[in-house]
């Protein structure tokens, strides 16, 4: 589950009513009673059902039923029913469909790219990268969870990930591994992961990382690279990245890599879904 704040629900209402429901005011039907539920019109693996449930019970709407996330739901099921009054029905009617519409979305892509890893190689997790649009990584994170693949790094704090920048600036690669056990002493409870190509990734499991990410390394390379790598340390873990997408996941499982890091659920295109009200 990803924790979402109490100040976090209030903005994303905030979004869409930054004030009141002025037609509903208008129309002089605010205080009717009544009943809205979300549907979807393409089959889908569900996400973003606490955090609309959330909304709908700040606005002072009723939760009647709800699906859960992570849940295949077929074109024409329901997700979620609500009640109460039509102004607070309308205020979140918008923001809920737009959290389900695009959570959903990145759910079932994301599934789909773990189905067909885990098909050929059922050890192999797919991690999402930090490529993610700035402000939603809450939302996209938790639709990533419901599809069923992990977050490869949520931010800066999390892990020590090396990269060719970070080499740089300690004056080359050869400056870098003369560098390492000291590097490594710091890590203490963390393990040293780094980006390399297929040459600087054989010096990197002989000298003793804990696991090396590939970028953009061709498929039909990288079999031989992987069963090479764990000749010289078993205990290597090795991570695919760079271009990978549903078309081509199933290949880079089937190199024997332990994940696959990549961007492509980010850019799931909405699904169509909707919502219709009844007065009560």
């Amino acid at each position: 589950m990803v924790w979402f704040s109490e100040a976090r629900i209030d903005q994303l209402i905030a979004e869409d009513v930054p004030y009141l429901d002025l037609t509903s005011e208008v129309l002089g039907v605010g205080d009717q009673p009544g009943e809205m539920e979300y549907y979807t019109r393409e089959d889908c693996v569900l996400a973003g059902t606490g955090v609309v449930g959330r909304i709908a019970r700040h606005l002072g709407c009723e939760v009647v039923s709800a699906r859960d996330d992570g849940e295949r739901v077929s074109a024409g099921g329901s997700l979620m029913t609500l009640r109460g009054p039509a102004s607070a029905l309308h205020q979140v009617w918008k923001v809920g469909l737009n959290t389900f519409d695009h959570l959903s979305a990145v759910a079932t892509k994301t599934r789909q790219m773990v189905d067909a890893a885990h098909a050929v190689n059922p050890c192999c997790e797919i991690l999402t990268t930090r490529k993610s649009m700035p402000g939603a990584k809450d939302l996209l994170t938790l639709g990533v969870r419901a599809g069923g693949a992990w977050p490869h790094r949520l931010g800066l704090s999390e892990t020590v990930l090396v990269f060719d920048h970070h080499i740089a600036f300690l004056g080359g690669f050869e400056a870098f591994l003369e560098q390492l056990p000291a590097i490594r002493s710091r890590c203490v409870e963390k393990k040293l992961f780094v980006e390399a190509g297929e040459e600087h990734a054989r010096m990197l499991a002989h000298a003793g990382v804990d696991g090396i990410q590939f970028d953009k390394i061709p498929v039909d390379r990288l079999a031989d690279l992987v069963r090479e790598l764990r000749g010289i340390d078993p205990r290597l873990t090795l991570i695919a990245a760079g271009g990978i997408n549903p078309s081509n996941v199933a290949a880079y499982a089937a190199t024997g890599v332990d994940g696959i890091a990549t961007t492509a659920p980010f850019s799931a295109k909405p699904l169509d879904m909707s919502a219709r009200m009844r007065m009560l």
